[in-house]
């Protein structure tokens, strides 16, 4: 028992030199290559390589072979051997060459919410005239699928980073890798977008009953409450009801338009940060999360009062992106908030 209690510092201390030199060679890289672009091309200068396992053992089977080939003046080993070597001098050359020239561009991140997976956009494409096979993405543990590209083929490789808070989730670096061919090397190449992702609150699983519906009469035109008075036609917005849609003007035209209404009663909901029944911030904007999101899948008009903050009521993917937005940065310092 003693023996493996003194065994478990030292195991500690490994792993922290480990970190530690990791963090080193990051920082490292981080100072010689800067940060890239949106649309990075990898150049020869910027990729590592190294002997994988089976490539270390490949290479003292090789030079083994090379002793006993001396040993014994056998031609036929000789050959044997050198052909060996030039197998592994063609791998390394290929191994490294099937990243030269692959152009990496960031091609989005959909926002979250807390607790699910932000799942980062990568676009690599091939501009050569040669087939790059076995790419791979990847960020400490973390692996995309790994693909081949045909020549001028672009495909879209996926990086799911875990989200536990709101506000921001950080793709500083990320990594590209090959072992093509035969896996005796690891060629790779370090990417610094500084890329982001916005995360919202977690809806809440309880909530109380939301705030009363209060109900206007007539007063304004309305995209999708009532059908006493029709106003006219307008251009289709994402997050429009289906039964609004003008269908018998788009099957005449192709072009799709949304009914309006005048006159017609009016509803809507105030969710108001400050009235909301609960001591704790956190617990407050996942309540408030979770009515909009119930809100936004019955199309109700809601409204956002936050510190310093107020949204009309209204409906739709922009209205809920926006309400959803200030929740995540909520008393949080963070310069994308506005953006």
């Amino acid at each position: 028992m003693s023996s493996t209690a003194s065994l478990f510092p030292d195991f500690l201390r490994v792993s922290t030199y480990r970190r530690a030199a990791q963090n080193r060679v990051r920082r490292w890289a981080r100072k010689r290559q800067g940060s890239d672009k949106p649309v990075t091309t990898l150049e020869s200068r910027r990729i590592y390589i190294l002997p994988t396992t089976v490539g270390l053992v490949f290479g003292l089977m090789a030079f083994t072979m090379l002793l006993g080939s001396m040993n014994y003046n056998n031609n036929l080993s000789f050959v044997l051997t050198f052909l060996l070597a030039g197998i592994g001098f063609v791998s390394m050359h290929q191994c490294q060459r099937n990243l030269v020239g692959l152009e990496i561009t960031f091609a989005g991140v959909d926002p979250v919410f807390a607790g699910q997976a932000a799942e980062f956009r990568i676009a690599i494409t091939n501009h050569s005239r040669n087939r790059r096979p076995h790419l791979q993405l990847y960020l400490d543990g973390i692996t995309s699928r790994i693909d081949d590209l045909e020549p001028g083929e672009s495909k879209i490789f996926y990086l799911e980073l875990p989200t536990a808070k709101r506000g921001r989730v950080a793709l500083d670096r990320f990594g590209i890798r090959t072992l093509f061919p035969f896996e005796l090397f690891r060629a790779w190449a370090w990417l610094h977008m500084d890329l982001s992702g916005l995360v919202y609150p977690k809806p809440a699983a309880v909530v109380p009953e939301p705030p009363a519906t209060q109900t206007a009469h007539g007063h304004r035109q309305h995209d999708a409450r009532g059908e006493e008075d029709f106003a006219g036609l307008r251009r289709f917005h994402e997050g429009d009801s289906p039964r609004q849609v003008a269908w018998k003007a788009y099957a005449r035209t192709g072009d799709l338009l949304s009914k309006q209404f005048s006159g017609a009663d009016t509803s809507s909901q105030w969710f108001d940060f400050d009235h909301i029944p609960a001591a704790d911030a956190e617990l407050r904007l996942s309540i408030i999360t979770r009515w909009i999101v119930d809100a936004d899948r019955t199309q109700r008009d809601y409204g956002l009062r936050l510190r310093g903050i107020e949204f009309k009521p209204a409906h739709g993917e922009a209205h809920r992106h926006r309400c959803l937005k200030s929740l995540a940065f909520f008393d949080l310092n963070d310069s994308g908030a506005n953006s």
